[in-house]
C-alpha cells in the first residue's frame, strides 16, 4: 500500500509541476512574440532574428540556466564565410596545373603555400567516394593538400560546393586533381571574402551525478522572412515552423530547472540558419563531443494535430535507435502516443537539425506532428499562431518532458545510430 502511494505521489508531483509550468498561457505568450509581425519572419542574417535571439536568451536567463562555456549572454556566436573565387595557380614538381583542376576551401583572401608551409598531403584514390572523403577533410580542422585521382575528374568540380558557406577558420584545404605525389609544390589562391555573423542560443542545466553526459532539447528559431504579398500579407511568420519547437525548448528549460533533479546535464538549444542549410546545428555539433551526447530530442512543427489526431506525435528515424521505444514506455497510461514517421519518402530524418548529430552516431531524432503530405500553411504566409492548436501543443510539450525522464535521470540510454547505414 505504501509503495503504491509513493508511486502515485511521485507521479502527481511530476504532473503538478508540468501543469504549473508548461501552460497554454505561457506557450501562447512565447509563440506570439516569436511569430509576431514585428519579427518579420526571423530571416537568417536579419536584424529581427537578432531580436528573437535576445528574447530566447532572456527566457533562458529568467529560467535560471547557465550559459555554455565562453558564452556569457547565452549566444553561441559564430561566423560564416563566403569566398568569391578570383584566381588560383599551382605547380607540382614544377608542372603547372590547370586552374579548373584546383579548388581551394579557405577563409584567407590571399593564400600562398609550398611544401614548407606545414600542410599535410593526403589522397582521394581511384574508386573512393569523392564527396564523402572530401567532406571529412574539409571538416578535419587541418591545413591539407588533397590530391584527387584523375579518374574522379567528372565529379571534381562539385567540390566547389564546399566553398558556398564555411565556418570561419584559420585552416585551408586545397584540392588538386592529379595522380602525382610531388616532393615540391607551390600553390596560390585569391578570393574575395565576405563574413556573416550568426548565433545559436544555448542554455545549460548541469547534471547532478553525470555532468559529462548530455541530453539535448532543440528547435530552430529562424524562418524565411518576407516575400511576395499574398492577400496583402508578405510576412512568413513561421508560427509552426519553428516558433513552436522553440517555444517547446523554452518551456522544457523552465520545467526541468524547476524540477532540479536531472542527473545528466541538459542542453537547451535554439538553432539559427536551419532554413538556409542547417548551419546552426552543424556548428553546435562541433562544440559537444558526440560520444558524450546520450540523446537529442529535436522539436519541429508541433502546433497542429498529427494524422492520428490529438495527443500524438511522430518520431523521425524511429527505426534507427531504440529511443522511440524508451519514450513510449514512459508515456504508458498518459493517453499520449508516439508513432514512427509516417512519411518515409519525405526523408524527414535528414531534413532537420537532428541530422548533423545523428551522422556522428548520436541517437538524435525529430519529434513532429506536421502532416507533410497535406500541411496547408507550411512555408506560407498563412503560418500564423491562429492556425495552431495551442492546447494540444501544450500537451505535446508536457509529454516530451515525461517521455524523457528516464534518459535525463541517467537510468535509460538509447542505442547509437549506426552511421554506416545512413544514406
Amino acid at each position: 500500500m505504501l509503495m503504491g502511494l509513493l508511486i502515485t505521489t511521485t507521479s502527481f508531483l511530476w504532473a503538478q509541476k508540468i501543469e504549473d509550468i508548461i501552460t497554454t498561457k505561457e506557450a501562447n505568450r512565447i509563440e506570439r512574440f516569436l511569430a509576431s509581425d514585428e519579427m518579420r519572419g526571423r530571416r537568417t542574417f536579419s536584424p529581427e532574428i537578432d531580436k528573437a535571439a535576445d528574447f530566447i536568451a532572456a527566457e533562458f536567463k529568467q529560467a535560471g540556466l547557465n550559459p555554455a562555456t565562453g558564452n556569457a549572454d547565452f549566444k553561441q556566436a559564430f561566423a560564416m564565410v563566403r569566398p568569391k573565387f578570383i584566381s588560383a595557380t599551382a605547380k607540382l614538381d614544377d608542372v603547372a596545373i590547370e586552374q579548373k583542376n584546383i579548388i581551394v576551401v579557405t577563409c584567407t583572401p590571399a593564400l600562398k603555400i609550398d611544401q614548407s608551409s606545414g600542410y599535410e598531403t593526403v589522397f582521394i584514390k581511384a574508386g573512393g567516394n569523392l564527396r564523402r572523403e572530401a567532406g571529412v577533410f574539409v571538416n578535419a580542422s587541418k591545413n591539407l593538400v588533397v590530391l584527387v585521382d584523375e579518374s574522379l575528374a567528372a565529379d571534381f568540380p562539385r567540390l566547389a560546393a564546399f566553398k558556398r558557406s564555411i565556418f570561419k577558420t584559420d585552416k585551408s584545404v586545397v584540392f588538386i586533381l592529379s595522380n602525382s605525389s610531388p616532393k615540391n609544390y607551390s600553390i596560390e589562391a585569391k578570393h574575395e571574402i565576405t563574413e556573416q555573423q550568426l548565433a545559436n542560443v544555448v542554455g545549460i542545466l548541469p547534471g547532478k551525478s553525470k555532468k559529462d553526459e548530455f541530453v539535448v532539447f532543440s528547435g530552430h528559431y529562424d524562418h524565411i522572412g518576407v516575400g511576395k504579398p499574398v492577400g496583402g500579407d508578405s510576412i512568413f511568420n513561421g508560427a509552426n515552423d519553428d516558433a513552436a519547437g522553440t517555444t517547446a525548448v523554452i518551456l522544457l528549460a523552465k520545467y526541468f530547472k524547476a524540477l532540479d533533479n536531472n542527473e545528466r546535464t541538459i542542453v537547451f538549444a535554439a538553432f539559427t540558419a536551419e532554413e538556409v542549410g542547417g548551419y546552426g546545428s552543424q556548428y553546435f555539433s562541433r562544440q559537444f563531443g558526440p560520444a558524450k551526447v546520450m540523446a537529442m530530442l529535436n522539436i519541429e512543427m508541433i502546433g497542429t494535430e498529427s494524422k492520428w489526431g490529438k495527443n500524438s506525435a511522430y518520431i523521425t528515424g524511429y527505426e534507427k535507435t531504440d529511443m522511440g521505444l524508451i519514450l513510449e514506455k514512459n508515456l504508458v497510461g498518459t493517453g499520449f502516443t508516439f508513432y514512427p514517421d509516417p512519411y518515409p519518402t519525405q526523408q524527414l530524418f535528414y531534413r532537420s537539425d537532428n541530422a548533423t548529430l545523428a551522422r556522428l552516431g548520436v541517437p538524435a531524432h525529430t519529434i513532429s506532428t506536421s502532416k507533410m503530405d497535406s500541411e496547408p500553411n507550411y512555408h506560407k504566409v498563412s503560418d500564423h499562431v491562429e492556425t495552431l492548436d495551442m492546447e494540444n501543443m501544450t500537451m505535446i510539450i508536457r509529454s516530451i518532458a515525461l517521455s524523457a525522464k528516464g534518459i535525463i535521470a541517467g537510468k535509460e540510454t538509447p542505442s547509437r545510430v549506426k552511421v554506416e547505414e545512413l544514406r
